[in-house]
């Protein structure tokens, strides 16, 4: 719980001073959500069977965004965490999310929409995961895995809903901090090694749209591919969302998140795609 607390404490620290600008917060565009959904199930005596169940999850998005002249700055963090008990079972996790995004450009000319930028992107979790129901062995943890990305390149934004980062000069970090979980290479480390450098192309794109009243998407698509082994096999980092806006205080969410790295074994099989998917509706409040 300490790593936890100094972990968020870090993150909004760094959030709170890149989100000041003196006197004048005019060339700061800020905005963000926070959303609770919960869903309840009970049954008695109920002839075609069933199973109570219980769960909710949090989920909070805040953007910073600064824009002057030819010099822009975009930051982003990312947070979730839900837990879903069925019957008499244990609480299971059922949402883990942390991630954290700067990217900050100059412009090539006064009137372009190309942007010189670098990249820096982390994502890690807050809790144990485990192959549910063995509650025993953890699988990942806080800081096992976490995903450190550099890249420097060109950004084109022709408005604030688009943008499509390329890089030929990127980097990315493998973190796996825990012992136990270091100690059999998980997550493509070397056995007994704390670290994985790769150095590669980066391409990230993210896109915003209104498609219909009081129905939003947004999605961002990050890929990766490592110069120096198995080029060809691109790591995909894929995030979709839409927010369905009920009134002030109600929406309804559909995320999805699709992951394939193949430095990732899962039951000893590399190649395979992650898939996450949730859906709920709830209490929202925009900021």
């Amino acid at each position: 719980m300490k790593k936890i607390a100094l972990t968020i404490m870090a993150v909004m620290t760094t959030l709170g001073l890149f989100a000041q600008e003196g006197r004048d917060t005019s060339y700061w565009k800020r905005n963000g959500d926070f959303t609770l959904n919960f869903s309840q199930v009970s049954f008695s005596n109920w002839a075609a069977g069933g199973k109570n169940s219980v769960s909710g999850v949090a989920l909070y998005n805040y953007a910073a965004n600064y824009l002057k002249d030819r010099l822009a700055w975009d930051n982003s963090l990312n947070l979730g965490y839900g837990l879903l008990k069925e019957g008499s079972g244990s609480m299971i996790k059922s949402e883990d999310k942390l991630e954290f995004s700067s990217k900050a450009g100059y412009k090539m000319a006064p009137e372009s929409k190309w942007f010189y930028s670098g990249l820096l992107n982390f994502r890690t979790q807050f809790a144990n995961g485990y192959k549910y129901p063995d509650t025993d062995n953890k699988i990942s943890t806080l800081f096992a895995p976490a995903y450190l990305s550099f890249a420097l390149g060109a950004d084109y934004k022709p408005s604030d809903k688009f943008s499509l980062f390329l890089s030929p000069l990127g980097s990315k970090f493998t973190f796996v901090m825990d012992d136990e979980l270091s100690s059999i290479g998980a997550f493509g480390v070397d056995r007994g090694k704390k670290f994985r450098a790769e150095m590669g192309g980066t391409l990230k794109s993210e896109l915003k749209l209104p498609l219909m009243t009081n129905v939003d998407m947004v999605t961002a698509l990050g890929l990766f591919s490592n110069y120096l082994h198995n080029p060809q096999n691109i790591d995909v980092n894929w995030d979709f969302r839409i927010n369905m806006k009920i009134n002030k205080y109600l929406s309804a969410n559909l995320i999805t998140n699709m992951i394939y790295d193949d430095d990732i074994a899962i039951d000893g099989k590399n190649s395979l795609v992650q898939f996450k998917q949730l859906f709920g509706a709830g209490f929202s409040y925009k900021f």
